[in-house]
Formats: structure tokens, sequence, C-alpha cells
């Protein structure tokens, strides 16, 4: 096959892939129910590769091959990613009710997010929140990895009982401390202080509860990557600080730390996602529920972080457009976030 020949069938292949994908999109967005629209999708995608593949430019062959080879990730990267994202910011500026849809409002949903007082409360506690487990979840994380590094017996028992809690769903495990705060915490406050009144019916110690809860859960995942970081020390470099006269604090801060650098970032990136997507253990353990005064208004919902009020105004209060409107936001504010605590911390590395 001559060169005028590849470049044709490489088109048409291209042209029929681009179709293929496209249609079998348009179909699945319109809810059509054309059976076939997994198999135009699959047979569009290889029609494409194989575009790709018979394009004949030899100096870009091997580049055109990894792209093939990266094409099932960067697939999927848009179907999960960009594409519901990009679905959101259609819905965020329309009136979608998640049955209809009768016109666009443009910024209305955008204005109103900034004027419900419940949807700026929800955002100042989940900063509050991730702030204060990503510092309390790596700061614990990292002493039960030194702890279960350290030469103490039953070390493996120590492991496993820490990890364990990370292993409970969300769902079950916020039932699970609800019981404890509503019974047993209760019944003992209540011989000891004569205090009658639940943890979880205010909003101060109902926070603290989610807080508890959330380090009890996540600390022995978190210690689990953290001894995986110390035990790649060398451990001739540790007995050298030894034989100079280093202490034990001296070598855990002069040396390990510096060396578990790339660790640390991994571990604080983890815990500021998670943090920030904080949603089954406080939808189980207090629904948001809790007292409190702000900007002049009392609400109900004290302990309704970012991801449990979009939650809510989209499937509870069946405003899909105003709950995709937040959505987009939490999704700007994550990727931001992310994207600074990942530079700092890799600057961080460089100068340790």
């Amino acid at each position: 096959m001559n060169t005028d020949s590849k470049r044709s069938l490489s088109l048409v292949l291209l042209a029929a892939g681009c179709f293929g994908i496209i249609s079998a999109l348009a179909l699945d967005i319109t809810g059509s129910q054309f059976v076939f629209r997994g198999a135009l999708l699959i047979i569009g995608a290889i029609a494409f590769l194989g575009g790709l593949y018979f394009y004949p430019t030899e100096k870009h062959h091997k580049t055109i091959i990894n792209i093939i080879f990266l094409f099932p990730l960067l697939f999927c990267f848009v179907v999960t990613v960009i594409i519901p994202f990009g679905l959101g910011l259609f819905y965020s500026t329309t009136d979608w009710n998640g049955i209809r849809m009768t016109g666009f409002v443009g910024l209305s949903n955008y204005k109103a997010m900034f004027t419900e007082i419940s949807f700026l409360w929800s955002l100042i506690i989940t900063v509050l929140f991730v702030i204060i487990n990503m510092i309390a979840v790596n700061v614990i994380g990292l002493a039960l990895a030194v702890l279960c590094t350290s030469k103490i017996r039953a070390v493996g028992f120590f492991r496993a009982a820490y990890f364990i809690p990370n292993l409970i769903g969300g769902i079950v495990l916020g039932y699970l401390w609800q019981f404890v705060f509503n019974n047993v915490v209760l019944n003992w406050t209540l011989k000891l202080f004569e205090y009658n009144s639940s943890m979880l019916s205010k909003y101060n110690t109902a926070f603290f509860a989610i807080v508890l809860v959330y380090i009890w859960q996540y600390a022995g995942y978190i210690m689990m990557i953290y001894i995986t970081g110390l035990t790649t020390v060398p451990t001739d470099v540790i007995e050298a600080a030894s034989i100079d006269g280093a202490t034990a604090l001296q070598t855990f801060f002069k040396i390990k730390l510096p060396m578990i650098a790339s660790t640390i970032t991994i571990c604080t990136f983890l815990t500021l996602q998670s943090a920030f997507k904080q949603f089954d253990v406080n939808m189980a353990l207090t629904n948001g529920t809790g007292s409190v005064n702000f900007m002049g208004q009392y609400l109900t919902n004290g302990t309704q972080m970012l991801a449990l009020n979009i939650y809510n105004t989209a499937i509870t209060k069946n405003n899909y457009a105003l709950g995709q409107a937040k959505a987009v936001l939490f999704f700007i504010i994550l990727s931001i976030v992310s994207i600074i605590q990942v530079r700092v911390s890799n600057k961080r590395e460089v100068e340790m």
C-alpha cells in the first residue's frame, strides 16, 4: 500500500471513528433507546485508533503507537471527568430540575449560591474541617507509623488494629459512632457531670465528633503509607547518625523526616482530598444537624459540610441546577487547592 492509499485510508477511518464516538455519546446524552450505542462507541474508537495507526508519517509513528496505548486511560478520563464536568457546567446555567429544562438562566444559580447563608456556612466549616484534619491525621498517622516501626512486641497486631477502621464503610461507621455518642457517652456524662444532652445535639460538640470519627477512620490508612516511607530510609544512615552521637529526636527530625518528604506530600494530598469530599460520615453521624447563628440567621444545619450541602440541594430539595452550580464551584476550589498544595509540597521537598 503506497503513501497516498495509507493517507486516504487513515482519513476515512479517522472520520468514521469520530462520527461513531460522537454519535454514541449524543445518543446516550439524549436518552435514545438505540440498543447498539455501546457497540457503536467501541467500533468508533477502534476505527479512530486504526486511522491514527495507518497515517503515513514515519517520524511520528512511535508517538502514534504511544497514543494508542494511552487511549484507554485518556478515554476513561474524558468520559468520567471532562464530559460530566462539561454537562454540569451546562446544567448550572439552566433551570433543570432533574426531569425537564425550560430555559437558560445564565449566572442566576451562581448568584443564588453566594446569597445562600447555609451554603456559605457549609463552605466555612468544610475549610475548617480540612485544616484541622490535614494536620491531625498526618501528625497522628506519622506518630503511629514511628511506633509501629520501632522495636516493640506485637507490631503486626498494632498495625492491623490501627488500620481496621479504614476498612469499615463511612455510612456504617457513622451509625456506629452515632450509637456510641447517643448512648454510651451520654450515660457517662450523665453519671459524672449530670449532663443529659448528647454530643450530637449541639454544633460545637457535633463538629468535634465528626472530626474525631474521621481521624479514627483515616489515621490508620495514612499510618500505612508513612510506614512504607520510613522503611525506605537506609539503616546505614541511621547507624551512622547514632555513632556520631545523634539522639532519637535529632535522627527523626534531621534525617528521617527530610528523607520521607515525598511520602509527606502524598499523605497531605490524600488527606486534603478526602477531607474536602467528606460526605458519608457527615450524613450518617449528624445528617448536618446542629443549631448555629451565622450572619444574623439561625441555622439548623450547623454541621452540614459542602458535599452534603450539594447533595441536599440537588436530591432533597430537587434543585439540580443550583446543585450543579455548587458542584462546579466545589470542583474548581478542590482543583486549585490541590495544585497549590502539590506545588508547595514539591518546593519543600527540594528545600529539605
